[in-house]
């Protein structure tokens, strides 16, 4: 009976004591836990990784960066890591953006166009120390730099001509101050320039319509043109044609003392002519009587398929007389075959 008073105390002292140790372990852990979350958070304790680099700024207002790989230490009220710099290659596209930019060349006409520069941060205190957000300042430069120099060429050299514009812009970014006697790109942001690529350069889809349009255009007035040309040609050889015909007529007419026999002349062009008239009609034949003088004798012409000592049905001859008072009177009766 004198023994259990004695085990229930013994019990509650045990449980007592355990319940003290697993909250003072809690609470332990919970310290430890929050400091090194306190110093992981603050950065108290930094770790630089390779081709990385780390500003400081300390409490004198000086910059240092850190480039030793490897873990650091830092006074955490007395020193603030500003920013983390990588040292690898990095990327910069054209307007800050992928999607493609519009520019005007220099015979007016809209592009689109993206390109992409590749490079490298060799001197951090240039580049973290004196330069204030340097990748803005740096996006600025590289796009006036490229759009400067494709803006001054025409749309048929940024097109057919991609790679020499490439090497061109390059050499620019690379060696070309921004301004006259000013430094480069690489002497302003201390870095590398290590390529450039014209990722595409495009006419806008509305712009290549209207080309098309204006390309078909050109095509129906060069095949016009041609025509008229063609046609113009063939009226020039059918004139010298014409007028050495006639020079050859009037050489064979010509009189001994050098003269020409004008009214035969006359009388035989207007037969060629005459000809030419009856081979593009039809159910027709053409005469052309020419007269000399006001009283010339009257011809008597038989009807086609006639003799001449043959009469028609009235016992008369088909006659048709031609007097003229001009030497240049043209008959064309028809005459039913």
């Amino acid at each position: 009976m004198s023994k259990k008073p004695v085990w229930n105390i013994f019990q509650r002292g045990f449980a007592l004591r355990i319940g003290r140790l697993v909250v003072l372990s809690t609470l332990l852990v919970v310290l430890v836990y929050g400091c090194i979350a306190t110093v992981y958070a603050s950065k108290t304790i930094f770790k630089v990784k390779k081709n990385y680099a780390v500003v400081l700024e300390k409490l004198g207002g000086a910059r240092e960066a850190v480039t030793d790989v490897g873990w650091h230490v830092r006074l955490p009220l007395f020193t603030r890591i500003e920013q983390e710099v990588t040292l690898m290659n990095q990327t910069l596209f054209l307007g800050g953006s992928n999607d493609p930019m519009r520019i005007i060349t220099r015979d007016n006409v809209a592009l689109w166009t993206s390109a992409l520069l590749t490079y490298r941060i060799r001197d951090l205190k240039i580049w973290a120390i004196e330069n204030l957000q340097p990748m803005t300042l740096l996006q600025g430069d590289y796009d006036g730099i490229v759009k400067d120099l494709m803006q001054a060429e025409t749309v048929v050299h940024l097109i057919s001509e991609r790679h020499q514009v490439k090497e061109d812009i390059f050499k620019a970014l690379k060696s070309r101050p921004i301004n006259e006697g000013g430094p480069t790109l690489e002497e302003k942001y201390g870095i590398e320039v290590i390529s450039f690529v014209l990722k595409e350069t495009r006419f806008g889809d509305q712009l290549v319509a209207a080309s098309e349009e204006k390309k078909r255009r050109e095509l129906i007035a060069e095949a016009e043109n041609y025509a008229a040309d063609q046609e113009a040609s063939r009226i020039r050889k059918l004139y010298a044609a014409y007028l050495d015909g006639i020079s050859t007529l009037q050489k064979a007419v010509g009189r001994p003392d050098g003269s020409t026999d004008m009214a035969l002349l006359r009388f035989l062009v207007q037969q060629k002519w005459a000809s030419a008239y009856e081979k593009n009609q039809t159910g027709q034949n053409t005469v052309v009587i020419q007269n000399t003088s006001s009283d010339g004798p009257s011809i008597t012409l038989p009807l086609l398929g006639e003799h001449p000592g043959e009469k028609d049905g009235g016992g008369k001859n088909q006659q048709l007389n031609a007097v003229s008072s001009t030497p240049s009177t043209i008959l064309a009766p028809t005459v039913p075959k």
